[in-house]
Order: structure tokens, then C-alpha cells, then sequence
């Protein structure tokens, strides 16, 4: 599947810049469009989460600090948008047509809530690249990342948590066998032909039913990839902590995965694999459910 259209939701300028550079580098490497897209907090949804014992008064100058607020920081969004696309050498403006493609990009800021727009928007988009939850104290980075994952059916790159200065030249695969690393792989196969090494990382603890890593390295030379593959062991009695510790060792600038095997739920309680990468993982990680 080519790349042509990618989405960058931006919650704010603190876990901003890594993502933007992110996805300025794939627009590059694709010749395809960056849509990065600010969503604003409707004012009317302050008003009811001030609660009871708020004059009207009040409640008005919370929506309008809230307002200010967001003018704000979509101002500060756009003009970091800008000096990094220039510096990127990425045309800001509409998307080149099919016929001759070329790297462009824009910026909007909206109002409304953003887990809906951010589905929304993901669905018409080959790649959404989310910044880092863990890059910022922006709460909303996080709920955007599980808008995409949960509500678009589309991939999600998550972007470093500092910027990199290459994205998918050793690619190391997550693989369970199950439904949900099946379609990172499929997600990954533009990137997985052109890498220059690919690695399956297999464990049994990890290990759903399904195909094993061994059948995979079949599927993929049909597709014209050379990948080995390598069994890791938790670390810490953590199998996320395993995965990442043998991506590490791969020396891998992209980490392709499937996400919340197990229930959201169960992870937030007894803690997961999917959780800890996105808690702890310094590299890109492309993530499908």
C-alpha cells in the first residue's frame, strides 16, 4: 500500500516537535502529504464539568480563558509547523496530484472534541503518526493515540520521544500470531521492502495461538523480504521490557507490533506488553489493532 496521506493529530507544542519532525521525514521519504491537525476544546463542553456552586459569571470566564488558551497554542502550533517544514524542505500547501507526486503539508486547528475528529480524519488517512505519550504532560496525546487505534482501523506510528535521523532501515517485527500483529505486518510491508534488515522477534511467553515466527519469515519472502528471527526472554518478568531490550540489540529504528492483544482493560489492571511500549519506548513504533 503506498503512503500519500498522513495524519499528525498535535495536542500541543511540548510533544510537538519530535512528531512533526517524524512526519515531515516520511512525507519526504514518500512524496506524500501532511495533514497536522490541532483540535481546540469547544468551549461549550467547559460548562459542564465546572459543576454546581459556579456563577454564570464564572462559568463565562472559564469558557473564555479556555478559548484564549486554545488561539494560543494553535498560534504557536502553526508557526512551529512552518520553521520546521521550511527546514524540512517540505512544501507547505494542498497535496500534489497522483500523477506527480511530490512532499506537502498543512496545518489547521479546529474546534470540537478530539477523540471524534482525530477517528475521524484517521480513517482517511494511510498512516497517523501520534506523538509520544510520554513526551510531554499532554494528556491528549494519549487520547488520540487510542482514538486511531480503537475507532479509525487505521496504523499508528508512534513518533520518538526525541527526534531521529532515520525511520525503518533496521525494522524489528513484535510477533505473536495473532489478528492484531498480522496487520502491523501488513501495515509494514512498504517499509519492510525496503529496509536493510528486518527481524522477527518471537517469545513464548509472548506467543498467542496462531502462526509461529517461523511461518512468518515464509509470508514475507513471498513478498520479496529477507527477515531472520530471534526468541527473546522478559526482562524483569516483563515481556514488553524483553521486546524492547531485543529491538534495542537489533540496533531497530522502527518497531512494527500489534496492539492491546489482550483487552484495554486487563492491561490498564494487570499491565501488558502493549502498555509498556507505549510507556517506556524511545524508537518509533508502528502499532495496528
Amino acid at each position: 500500500m503506498a503512503i500519500r496521506k498522513i495524519l499528525l493529530p498535535l495536542a500541543g507544542v511540548a510533544s510537538a516537535r519530535s512528531a512533526l519532525a517524524t512526519g515531515l521525514m516520511i512525507a519526504k521519504r514518500r512524496n506524500a502529504h501532511l495533514y497536522a491537525l490541532h483540535v481546540r476544546t469547544d468551549t461549550r463542553d467547559v460548562a459542564p464539568l465546572a459543576g454546581e456552586g459556579l456563577s454564570g459569571a464564572m462559568i463565562e470566564d472559564m469558557m473564555k480563558a479556555t478559548e484564549r488558551e486554545g488561539k494560543s497554542e494553535a498560534q504557536a502550533l502553526e508557526a512551529l509547523f512552518n520553521d520546521m517544514a521550511k527546514d524540512a524542505g517540505v512544501t507547505v500547501g494542498p497535496p500534489s496530484p497522483a500523477s506527480a507526486p511530490s512532499a506537502s503539508a498543512k496545518f489547521e486547528s479546529v474546534m470540537g472534541r478530539e477523540e471524534d475528529i482525530t477517528a475521524d480524519e484517521a480513517r482517511l488517512a494511510d498512516l497517523i503518526v501520534v506523538p509520544h505519550p510520554k513526551s510531554a504532560d499532554d494528556v491528549a496525546s494519549a487520547d488520540a493515540l487510542h482514538a486511531v487505534l480503537f475507532d479509525s482501523g487505521r496504523p499508528a506510528l508512534i513518533a520518538p520521544t526525541a527526534e531521529q535521523t532515520s525511520i525503518g532501515t533496521r525494522i524489528a517485527i513484535g510477533w505473536n500470531g495473532t489478528a492484531e500483529s498480522a496487520s502491523a505486518v501488513g501495515s509494514a510491508l512498504p517499509w519492510l521492502r525496503e529496509a536493510e534488515a528486518v527481524r522477527i522477534l518471537f517469545s513464548p511467553e509472548y506467543q498467542r495461538q496462531g502462526p509461529s515466527a517461523a511461518r512468518l519469515v515464509g509470508f514475507l519472502a513471498l513478498h520479496g523480504v529477507s527477515a531472520d528471527t530471534a526468541q527473546f526472554a522478559s526482562i524483569d518478568r516483563s515481556v514488553g521490557a524483553g521486546l524492547l531490550g531485543a529491538a534495542s540489540d537489533f540496533g531497530a529504528d522502527l518497531l512494527a507490533m500489534g496492539a492491546y492483544s489482550h483487552s484495554r482493560l486487563r492491561q490498564l489492571i494487570l499491565g501488558g506488553v502493549t502498555r509498556h511500549v507505549l510507556a517506556t519506548a524511545h524508537l518509533p513504533v508502528l502499532m495496528n489493532r
